[in-house]
């Protein structure tokens, strides 16, 4: 296989796997910018939304199908579902805690981590869990390079819900009101600006994005399990710093970079599929040593 055939399946492996990593980077990135938490319950809500997914699409399969219509459908469950729960979790969990230590509210992600880890695991016995779709193996061929329609449609539906929620934080009264939130609490009640419902609302879109992340790469790989979010969730977190933390298109871009860096470093001698983890995060401390705010991330002063 020529060199040039192998660079262009790992740059179509990269944006895939840099796809979900986007969206579940997006959610950290969005909370971070407004409440200051590094949620780390977040890559369990991309696995609980694969689930919830799961059990959308096996529920409505035998009207609408297993094909990419009812995992679309499933999908958009998922986001809704997952959402409120996301809302949910930050009233009892997060919302008591906004002024208290940040460590607290660290710890009490963590909390909310492992509640979510062990729920699934006893609900679904440590098991995998089968994603049965109807997806089919075709696809087009470039040359030597074939590009399977499951790609493609991941990729083009990812883009799509990132271009949404660029233009719903920027175009909308609420995006507006996120990003002003995300400079100043304060000034944005005297503003009469309703902070708690902003959070909230900032809350389920990251969460409904992690849950179409989730759902999506259930119905791709075939398989779901209860401790999938952990590691994602890590290397969203790498994706969302490399990025530039609290940037949104830092958060897109931090992504699939993280992809395509994995994929194309499992290609280079001595590292292989084995060592890409540890390949990712010696990256994600070049950067910090580097450009400690990420490529698009901008320095702060803490405020007294």
């Amino acid at each position: 296989m020529s060199l040039s055939v192998i660079i262009a399946h790992q740059l179509v492996n990269g944006l895939v796997l840099g796809s979900f990593y986007a969206l579940v980077a997006l959610g950290y990135t969005m909370i971070f910018g407004v409440i200051k938490l590094l949620n780390f319950a977040h890559g369990d809500l991309y696995m609980v939304g694969g689930f919830v997914g799961f059990l959308a699409l096996s529920a409505i399969s035998g009207v609408v199908g297993s094909g990419w219509g009812g995992i679309f459908l499933a999908m958009l469950l998922s986001m809704i579902g997952v959402g409120c729960l996301g809302v949910l979790i930050e009233r009892i969990a997060y919302h008591p805690m906004l002024h208290a230590p940040r460590l607290s509210i660290l710890i009490t992600a963590l909390a909310v981590s492992l509640v979510l880890q062990n729920a699934v695991l006893a609900l679904t016995g440590g098991q995998y869990t089968a994603f049965h779709t109807d997806l089919g193996f075709g696809g087009i061929h470039l040359g030597p390079i074939f590009i399977s329609y499951n790609q493609m449609v991941l990729v083009a539906t990812a883009a799509g819900l990132m271009v949404a929620l660029e233009f719903f934080v920027t175009h909308t009264q609420y995006g507006r009101a996120m990003r002003a939130v995300a400079i100043d609490h304060d000034m944005c009640r005297l503003m009469g600006i309703d902070v708690s419902a902003i959070i909230g609302v900032t809350f389920f879109v990251g969460t409904a994005l992690a849950a179409a992340a989730g759902t999506m790469a259930g119905a791709y790989y075939g398989s779901l399990w209860y401790f999938m979010g952990f590691l994602i969730g890590l290397k969203a977190f790498t994706a969302a710093v490399i990025g530039g933390i609290g940037s949104i298109p830092g958060a897109m871009l931090g992504g699939l970079i993280l992809g395509l860096l994995e994929s194309f470093g499992t290609q280079i001698p001595g590292i292989g599929s084995a060592w890409k983890d540890v390949f990712a995060f010696a990256v994600l401390i070049l950067v910090l040593v580097l450009k400690p705010t990420g490529l698009l991330g901008k320095s702060e002063q803490e405020r007294m």
